[in-house]
């Protein structure tokens, strides 16, 4: 029963994180999309979403769900260069599923929509890579 309860709220905050993320990506391309409205806004809005995204998201998974703590800053430096090269695979789904929807859907909100389903596939998936990979040597899990 412990472990169970242990798994939910490890789960839930996940979750949370990833909503926080997502709503910072997403919140940063708005204001990108509005403030730059030329050729390419959303591959311009879409970089600067998922390079906020990104900051946000390692800052929370690294203290909340792996419990990391570098004991030098060269090895935070390393975790994050894993941690966003295993973000590459994850963010190229992200974004083909967000320009998929942005093509499909004739509607301002169609790539918002893409992003959305992207952004919780490619977290799914991140959640596994980065167990396995980026913070195994301390994985509290």
């Amino acid at each position: 029963m412990k472990d169970n309860t242990k798994l939910t709220q490890l789960i839930t905050r996940y979750l949370a994180f990833a909503l926080l993320a997502s709503a910072a990506n997403l919140s940063v391309q708005a204001i990108s999309q509005s403030l730059y409205t030329q050729h390419y806004s959303l591959y311009v809005a879409m970089f600067f979403g998922t390079l906020v995204g990104l900051l946000v998201k390692y800052n929370l998974d690294k203290r909340y769900i792996f419990r990391y703590i570098a004991l030098h800053q060269w090895e935070n430096s390393i975790s994050f260069v894993f941690y966003s090269f295993m973000g590459v695979f994850t963010t190229l789904i992200f974004w083909g599923v967000e320009i998929l929807f942005d093509r499909l859907i004739d509607a301002s909100w169609g790539s918002y929509l893409g992003a959305t389903i992207g952004l919780a596939i490619g977290y799914s998936i991140k959640y596994q890579l980065d167990k396995h990979f980026v913070f195994r040597s301390r994985n509290a899990h």
